[in-house]
């Protein structure tokens, strides 16, 4: 028998005990799953950067169940509420757990969308060995490991319009006048900067693979060599080339792209060939 997948993101570093404590309590409910950790190094809070990640990571790992925690509203009541929720994908029929705050529709499109979906809140642990701060331990973690031990998503929770599931605001990229108007999504911890345009609006600038394009930002221009890998361009040269995810993103072979251009998430650039 195929052990059940169950692949774990978060934010919650591995410092202390929380990545171990959702893995135990997986264990106890469905001890024969197999859990793929995919990172628990998300920046603390960080949204953007989880759903890019989880995005970027679940078309290279079996279906299954995804669980992914980065919830900076763990615990609120009122305005700053948000759902907790559990949802199938149109393709593969891969199953995602987490908070209903943007974080997993990136991921769940890259399936063909959500087509199912319920509101787990009711799904926690009991009151007395459960905690307002710490929903993995106490309802994404049961509630994922429910799934993979053959429970149908629907006795989860409460069912829920998909069309209500909230989506991240990211920036655009768009053409205008022979240049690329691109912006910075989020960097790696190599100091790529990782950018909101695609492969086909790179092309359509015309630029030739090993030719100049010019990226100007914070009132300087950078030459970058359009290329395919790192070792195309010398050692601290700028390039631009598409990532192993098909995003166009900066690198500085050996270096920093962030630090030498001093850019962040969220920055605008314009590019334009030479």
């Amino acid at each position: 028998m195929i052990a059940p997948i169950i692949t774990f993101l978060s934010d919650y570093g591995l410092e202390d005990e929380f990545v171990g404590v959702c893995h135990g309590v997986i264990a106890r409910r469905c001890p024969q799953a197999r859990v793929i950790d995919l990172t628990h190094g998300i920046p603390p809070y960080d949204v953007r950067a989880g759903a890019l990640v989880l995005a970027a990571a679940l078309p290279h790992v079996p279906a299954g169940v995804h669980l992914a925690v980065v919830d900076p509203h763990v615990g609120a009541v009122g305005t700053h509420a948000r759902r907790a929720v559990a949802l199938r994908t149109a393709t593969e029929e891969r199953l995602l757990v987490g908070p209903d705050n943007g974080l997993l529709m990136l991921a769940a499109e890259r399936f063909g969308g959500a087509v199912q979906a319920v509101d787990i809140s009711r799904s926690r642990e009991p009151a007395a060995s459960s905690s307002r701060t710490f929903d993995g331990r106490d309802l994404f973690a049961p509630v994922a490991a429910s799934l993979a031990a053959g429970e149908r998503l629907a006795a989860t929770g409460s069912e829920l319009d998909v069309g209500e599931l909230r989506r991240l605001q990211l920036p655009l990229a768009r053409l205008s006048d022979g240049a690329l108007l691109t912006h910075v999504l989020h960097g790696d911890r190599f100091g790529n900067l990782i950018l909101d345009a695609s492969p086909e609006q790179l092309a359509a600038l015309d630029a030739r693979a090993g030719g100049t394009l010019e990226v100007h930002h914070g009132g300087r221009v950078h030459a970058a060599r359009l290329a395919s890998t790192f070792a195309d361009v010398p050692v601290g040269e700028l390039l631009m080339y598409e990532d192993a995810q098909h995003m166009v993103a900066l690198a500085v072979n050996q270096g920093s792209a962030a630090q030498l251009l001093a850019a962040a998430r969220d920055d605008q650039l314009l590019v334009r060939p030479v």
